[in-house]
């Protein structure tokens, strides 16, 4: 009875130490890229969809949900909700992708090729299943 006590509460411990570590660098990358995004905002203008028109407007914008999301991660009380609204956020954002990818935009003065496009969209994918498993979503759903 204690030996098994002790090996669920190692276990816990060692499921949430690897969950917050995980949400503290999905966090840091994002709040950091969002960041980048009022630093040097003329490095993502361009792949600003140009029906959205004011590029910088958006670049903002995107900056700011991405601070802000990855600020709101960080609690576990508002894990959940952060979560649904990082998938929005992803799928929304990667129309910028598609906008750079259909029609050969460079960003950072580098055209990618139809490969990196490619591993962009699955890298998307794999942030949208990192944002189900930090906010326990499939326990919700399924």
């Amino acid at each position: 009875m204690v030996i098994e006590l002790f090996q669920n509460f190692l276990f816990n411990i060692s499921k949430n130490f690897i969950r917050n570590c995980v949400v503290l660098i999905y966090s840091g990358w994002f709040i950091y890229i969002g960041i980048m995004h009022f630093l040097d905002p003329s490095w993502f203008e361009p792949i600003v969809p140009k029906i959205l028109g004011n590029p910088k407007f958006w670049v903002y914008l995107s900056g700011f949900f991405e601070i802000f999301l990855g600020l709101i991660l960080i609690p576990r009380y508002s894990r959940t909700v952060a979560s649904i609204l990082f998938i929005c956020f992803l799928v929304l954002v990667y129309w910028a992708n598609l906008y750079m990818w259909i029609y050969d935009i460079p960003i950072g003065g580098k055209l990618l090729s139809n490969t990196e496009h490619i591993f962009r969209g699955f890298a998307q994918i794999l942030l949208i299943l990192i944002a189900i498993w930090i906010g326990e979503l499939y326990r919700k759903i399924f």
